[in-house]
């Protein structure tokens, strides 16, 4: 069922672990009563994966995912046709059927292998998706033509076959990293979100919901060296994933606060460069800590 208020949309968020400001439920809340794709943009590790994720679980429905790549193309994203099985049916109507008939019958339904995008636009057992385009700056620029029928009109046109319209539309998210910019094209298709990092309150909160027993104390320093590490000059910054996946590895084990040996080992789960580690080990993380616990407990 869907959210009849932006409260509500924040609120069903929560229910499925999904902490997200309002900015963000406002949005969310306009693509489900508009019927629009969303299109989310941010850093990695910022939750908009997660976010589909969230909203199938809340609309009751599957989740479909795309992940796109350099070289996709719309055989391994909307359709192909089944050629060893067509081979095979010519094989074994020679003789009995005209070249027409059989030619007509080569394109059919049965002979069509659904990918991501029809299984969304056609799903089989007939329930819209949520259809997730994850990672669309990965993918080449011409691909994006692929896409602006589906976004504007929820269907697909297949040459041999005819249009195969959406009974009901699927609820599309695009997701991208910003590795290079998306076409204004797709853009004006959807409504458009800038996912960023979240403030402390707003990543203590998620920490807190996401691993609810977890020490307050623990919790606190986490997330104030995590938000710490965002604002150091570093190759690639940790994202909220990150401090999930660390905060789970410090739990693992056993350990009730910090100290500069535990940050100091465990940086390969928060930071995925070497050099940004090499800068952090040793006296850094000593420093790092004590800083952070000046300005989190006041001395």
């Amino acid at each position: 069922m869907r959210p009849d208020s932006i409260d509500a949309t924040l609120e069903s968020l929560r229910a499925q672990g999904y902490v997200a400001p309002r900015a963000l439920g406002t949005v969310v809340f306009l693509a489900l009563r508009l019927g629009r794709p969303l299109f989310l943009e941010g850093e990695p590790g910022t939750g908009k994966t997660e976010l589909a994720k969230a909203l199938a679980g809340l609309l009751d429905r599957p989740l479909i995912r795309l992940q796109c790549y350099e070289g996709l193309d719309l055989a391994a994203a909307a359709y192909e046709w089944n050629y060893a099985r067509q081979m095979v049916e010519i094989k074994l109507a020679q003789g009995q059927e005209s070249r027409e008939e059989l030619a007509r019958e080569l394109f059919s339904r049965r002979f069509l292998i659904a990918r991501p995008l029809l299984q969304a636009i056609d799903p089989p057992d007939g329930r819209a998706p949520v259809l997730l385009i994850d990672e669309l700056d990965r993918a080449d620029e011409p691909f994006e033509a692929f896409l602006l029928e589906l976004l504007s009109d929820f269907q697909l046109s297949i040459p041999e076959l005819g249009v195969i319209r959406a009974a009901e539309p699927p609820l599309v998210l695009l997701t991208s990293n910003r590795t290079r910019e998306v076409h204004d094209a797709v853009k004006r298709r959807c409504l458009y979100h800038w996912l960023d990092f979240p403030d402390a309150a707003r990543e203590l909160e998620i920490l807190r919901l996401r691993l609810p027993g977890i020490e307050s104390a623990l919790a606190q320093e986490i997330v104030a060296v995590v938000q710490a590490l965002r604002g150091m000059d570093l190759y690639k910054l940790p994202g909220l994933a990150e401090t999930l996946e660390w905060s789970r590895a410090l739990l693992e084990l056993n350990a009730l606060v910090l100290d500069p040996a535990t940050l100091s080992s465990t940086l390969g789960v928060l930071l995925k460069y070497q050099d940004d580690i090499a800068r952090l080990q040793g006296s850094e993380a000593a420093q790092l800590l004590a800083r952070v616990r000046a300005e989190t407990h006041g001395g």
